[in-house]
């Protein structure tokens, strides 16, 4: 899971609502001072939440543009049902695309850029080729894939996911994540752990997750279709696009992004020092990548 690293607000953002067709999700804004360039939307990942993007607002703000990060339906506060049909990638791609529209309904003159990170780039590819499917003029102006890959997770990592979806039936949420307290303590690096303050947000965002979620999404990523033929049809029609990871990723190896990049025919940029959430881990590197593609 990412790790924010703080969870002080800056002063340009606030805690909100977003109000859609589908529902109201859970997010944060940030508003920049003067002139507005653009807006964004920021989709985290498998059991992440809005707060995975906090050390990115103030920065793109800083740069012009209103940005807005999301909590996904079965994360942290926005909730959802005990109903696996909610959490298909279709319906979260279903989702994204409310979330668009009610953010183009807030301000329809500048662009909208889109983000998914990890697993919500899963989610976002899904809403673009839903949107090209149907035919109507794409509602962004550019697509960013964060540490994300084509098709499914790394094996080790599936493994791993599978004994998660596989103990969620029978475990309650703190129960779990007890047990993987107990395998952070046994291969740790203590310099590298979180402050109380994080650490006490990561067991409270754990706890609030929707166990369904977790496990329709969790099925998900071990057995993905790689889609990115797909997707670069669409690319190639005219929608810019990014894939932005870090050095190393447990989830989908960095060469393995890096082809997907020259499949879709999208901009590449690996930022120094960032592993798998280099939104939490390089954020000024990783804003500057964003508003390089975004200007």
């Amino acid at each position: 899971m990412s790790t924010p690293p703080f969870l002080t607000l800056p002063p340009c953002a606030r805690a909100l609502r977003v109000v859609t067709a589908r529902g109201e999700f859970a997010a944060l804004r940030a508003e920049p001072a003067g002139a507005v360039r653009g807006s964004a939307l920021l989709v985290p990942g498998f059991t992440g939440s809005k707060e995975d993007f906090i050390a990115l607002l103030e920065p793109l703000a800083a740069a012009g543009y209103r940005v807005t990060a999301v909590d996904q339906r079965g994360q942290y506060e926005t909730g959802g049902p005990q109903d696996p049909a909610a959490y298909t990638v279709a319906a979260l791609g279903a989702d994204v695309r409310a979330l668009t529209a009610a953010l183009r309904a807030e301000d329809a003159t500048g662009p909208l850029h889109l983000l998914g990170h990890s697993f919500g780039g899963h989610v976002v590819r899904e809403a673009v080729l839903a949107e090209a499917a149907d035919g109507a003029e794409l509602p962004w102006a550019s697509l960013t894939l964060m540490s994300t890959g084509p098709g499914a997770i790394d094996p080790a990592e599936a493994e791993r996911t599978r004994l998660l979806i596989g103990v969620l039936p029978t475990m309650d949420m703190e129960e779990i994540w007890q047990v993987m307290q107990e395998m952070e303590e046994g291969g740790g690096d203590r310099a590298r752990r979180p402050s109380p303050e994080v650490a006490g947000f990561l067991h409270r965002r754990w706890l609030a997750n929707v166990p369904q979620a977790l496990i329709t999404t969790g099925g998900h990523l071990v057995a993905a279709p790689d889609r990115a033929d797909e997707l670069a049809a669409v690319v190639a029609a005219g929608l810019p696009a990014l894939v932005v990871s870090g050095v190393r990723d447990y989830a989908w190896p960095v060469p393995e992004q890096t082809a997907m990049a020259h499949r879709l025919g999208a901009r590449r940029v690996v930022v120094d020092g960032a592993g798998h959430s280099p939104n939490a881990e390089r954020p000024a590197a990783t804003a500057a990548a964003l508003l390089d593609l975004w200007g």
